[in-house]
């Protein structure tokens, strides 16, 4: 959005925040943000409010937008089904339209009464990966003719400190038995550099570059278990969070799996290892078929295009999710 031209009000490093406990501690700053939004939406005379993803926040700016006859379109549905359906109500109660990127999510949010748009995931909407192997193993210093293994720790410090260390160590342990197995790390330039100080591997900055390349992928849960599915690339789930974290999450999740591959697939599609089953020797052992030919590779790349058509836009018509949403924004402040 900066690039676009937005105006930032708060730096998207600091909202970056995932977990309850993590969470706690930056309830100060939440609150004193959520207040200056309120105020700056009154200054500026706001005609419509497009919250995106980010629950949390953007739910009670929502619903002080509503009580002050603001339209919203929240685009990128909080994913409340997971945890707490009878929330889905409340998101529909504040919201005007809402632009959901997963199939599913029309039909339960609908049902909950929301104006629910499916308007497909922009991940579909990426344009392809230009760079050739040759170019992108040379920049890399990688082989071109040896597999590569993807290592997604993710997008946030908190989940980068947890996960690189046991995905690195599940890569050393892989290595054991596939000695030409060469891991890149998928980095993120949103969190600070230093944190990939203990990087044993070459340092990847464009997901999508690394996953087509890729021969397996080891990922944290999150939107990156589809972007492997849209590759193709054959990939095993992992997430840890803080002990208390997940000790209520466990009594708080409603579905059967984590992945979202695994859900817009409706079963399990990837593997899925969490908290203390996401160890370097299972994740190394799940991690080996996928590698070498065999009917596991191959069944799970089947499943994984099944995965890309079930995300594909069921409305009629050209046009990008990004656009499908300009025509529901439009459609509002017309309305308004």
């Amino acid at each position: 959005m900066a690039a676009a031209g937005v105006e930032l009000l708060e730096d998207i490093g600091r909202l970056a925040v995932m977990g309850f406990v993590e969470v706690a501690g930056r309830l100060p700053f939440f609150f004193r943000l959520l207040r200056r939004v309120q105020r700056e939406m009154v200054a500026r005379g706001t005609d419509l409010v497009v919250p995106i993803d980010y629950p949390g926040f953007n739910l009670r700016l929502a619903r002080r937008a509503r009580r002050a006859g603001v339209p919203v379109l929240y685009y990128i549905a909080p994913q409340v089904w997971a945890w707490h359906r009878s929330r889905c109500r409340q998101v529909a109660e504040n919201t005007d339209r809402l632009a959901v990127v997963l199939p599913f999510e029309e039909e339960v949010f609908g049902a909950a009464g929301a104006r629910a748009v499916y308007v497909g995931h922009p991940l579909l909407d990426a344009a392809p990966v230009q760079t050739d192997r040759d170019a992108f193993c040379a920049r890399l210093g990688l082989e071109v003719g040896a597999p590569i293994l993807a290592l997604f720790p993710g997008s946030r410090a908190q989940e980068v400190q947890r996960h690189l260390p046991v995905f690195q160590e599940a890569a050393a342990r892989l290595q054991r038995t596939i000695p030409d197995i060469q891991p890149v790390i998928a980095a993120s330039s949103t969190v600070p550099q230093e944190l990939y100080r203990i990087a044993a591997y070459p340092l990847a900055f464009n997901p999508r570059e690394l996953l087509v390349h890729a021969r397996a992928a080891l990922v944290k849960s999150g939107t990156g278990t589809l972007e492997a599915a849209l590759a193709g690339t054959p990939l095993v789930i992992a997430y840890r969070a803080h002990p208390v974290t997940f000790w209520l999450a466990r009594r708080l999740v409603r579905v059967p799996q984590i992945g979202l591959v695994n859900l817009v697939a409706g079963e399990r599609v990837a593997p899925e290892f969490l908290q203390d089953e996401a160890t370097p020797e299972r994740l190394a052992h799940a991690l080996a078929p996928l590698v070498t030919d065999g009917p596991e590779r191959r069944e799970m790349v089947e499943r994984l295009a099944r995965v890309r058509t079930a995300l594909a836009p069921r409305e009629d018509g050209a046009g990008s999710a990004a656009e499908r949403v300009v025509r529901l924004a439009a459609e509002l402040l017309e309305a308004a």
